[in-house]
């Protein structure tokens, strides 16, 4: 079992925090609240992204590359993680 599966109540969680926290910055906007608020929020949302991308990878990096059943298994992981990795860092 994938430990996005094992891990799919906390993980949807964590994205419908930060669903609200979206619809938050929208209501904000569409209330012409002060930019410093709306800034506030936006830097919120990115913590919690980079805090679930962290997450994510992490339990990639234990389950799917240290505990590997081949070789090349590993590899494959590993080169999922690279590309995710190239496209998170852009």
């Amino acid at each position: 079992m994938s430990h996005t599966i094992r891990e799919k109540a906390k993980l949807l969680a964590r994205v419908r925090r930060m669903k609200g926290q979206m619809e938050a910055v929208e209501r904000a906007l569409e209330a012409e609240a002060p930019c410093g608020q709306i800034l506030q929020q936006l830097a919120s949302i990115r913590g919690a992204l980079s805090g679930l991308t962290v997450e994510v990878m992490e339990d990639h990096l234990r389950e799917h590359v240290a505990e590997a059943e081949s070789e090349k298994e590993r590899a494959m992981a590993v080169d999922e993680l690279a590309d995710a990795l190239r496209t998170y860092i852009r």
